[in-house]
């Protein structure tokens, strides 16, 4: 999963993104806990992708918030 295609995403598309990705990620731990697990670097690809959502949506916050504020001086 790529920034780019996230951030052409909906606000709340993303939101709704992260969490199915945590709940991929749950499953992942659960099935890597009990060796079902067959490629364990799909825990590794789950975080980033949660943490590549959670940058992006992060972003739009802060970058409205700044917008609003600079509305509330002027």
């Amino acid at each position: 999963m790529k920034a780019k295609d996230l951030r052409e995403r909906s606000t709340e598309d993303l939101a709704e993104l992260k969490k199915s990705l945590e709940k991929d990620l749950f499953s992942h731990r659960m099935k890597n806990a009990t060796d079902q697990l067959g490629d364990t670097s799909l825990l590794g690809k789950s975080r980033k992708d949660i943490a590549r959502v959670e940058q992006i949506l992060h972003e739009r916050a802060t970058s409205s918030a700044s917008a609003s504020s600079k509305g509330a001086q002027s």
